[in-house]
């Protein structure tokens, strides 16, 4: 069990559902107030350290209310991705890890600008652009396949798409401390480090969840459908050997299960043609099923 893991046991309750739908209200409810105030935003909510450590720490969560456009057609567009983004990856991973990506992101860019603050004695306000685009990272990592159409025409796979937007990452990075632009604009590098911590956050999750190819869509619907063959068949004399439990994983090679290995890992496999699960020792070992 890894540090996730155990932090969703602990504090998976406390978690969010349908975060986006949530999130996409604010960037809505952010919009209205930048066509009625341009200013408002800048003045009284935006990730500005200095108002935050003078007793504006409202700040901390308000400048998520930042809207990823100005332009009604290209926010509406914008919305609906993100939020497609955004409720496919909550079903794919639980509300608890979806909460802990997308708030982790936030913290990132708390600190970060703190950082930036206490250290350079400039004020660096971090906006909401790269921890969004953040999602597309983790979705991309989770579904690679999933075609988009480009410009509503061309079919493109998230993975490539997910390529773009890594160099669109590392080229804000590199910009954001060249001379000509990170030495004069400060927005530039308030960009570079809003980047690099996106990323970093991305790169910390995917590296404490890099065995999810067990709950990716084709694992869940074989586990899906294992459980239904399980339901429908009556206890046999492993339930009686369990006082009346019924296993919930079983070996297909050695035929152990949960119940009397509890320390054992039990994964399915990606490659067995049918719903065929396999202990740690056996996973990597046994013969495929075609």
């Amino acid at each position: 069990m890894n540090w996730i893991s155990k932090l969703e046991c602990k504090f998976g309750r406390f978690a969010i559902p349908n975060l986006m739908y949530y999130i996409i209200i604010l960037y809505g409810v952010g919009f209205v107030l930048d066509y009625l105030n341009p200013y408002f935003y800048i003045q009284y909510l935006s990730l500005n350290v200095s108002e935050i450590l003078h007793g504006q720490i409202w700040r901390i969560v308000t400048f998520l209310i930042q809207p990823p456009s100005n332009h009604l057609i290209f926010l509406i567009i914008a919305l609906y991705f993100y939020y497609m983004i955004g409720k496919v990856l909550e079903q794919t991973w639980g509300a608890f890890r979806f909460n802990l990506y997308f708030f982790t992101g936030v913290l990132f860019h708390v600190i970060a600008a703190l950082v930036l603050y206490l250290f350079s004695g400039q004020v660096y306000m971090l906006g909401t652009s790269y921890l969004n685009l953040s999602l597309f990272f983790a979705f991309a990592a989770v579904y690679p396949d999933m075609e988009f159409l480009l410009f509503y025409i061309l079919p493109v796979k998230a993975k490539w798409l997910a390529w773009i937007d890594g160099f669109f990452f590392i080229w804000t990075i590199v910009q954001g401390f060249l001379p000509s632009y990170g030495g004069t604009y400060s927005s530039y590098r308030a960009s570079a480090f809003a980047a690099a911590v996106s990323i970093l956050n991305f790169v910390i999750f995917f590296i404490s969840t890099r065995n999810y190819a067990r709950i990716s869509p084709v694992q869940q619907k074989r586990r899906r459908e294992f459980k239904r063959q399980m339901k429908s068949r009556p206890q046999n004399h492993y339930a009686a050997q369990q006082d009346g439990r019924v296993p919930k994983h079983r070996c297909a090679v050695c035929g152990r299960t949960d119940l009397d290995h509890p320390e054992l890992e039990f994964r399915y496999c990606s490659k067995c043609n049918g719903n065929y699960e396999y202990c740690q020792e056996h996973l990597f070992t046994h013969e495929h099923v075609k």
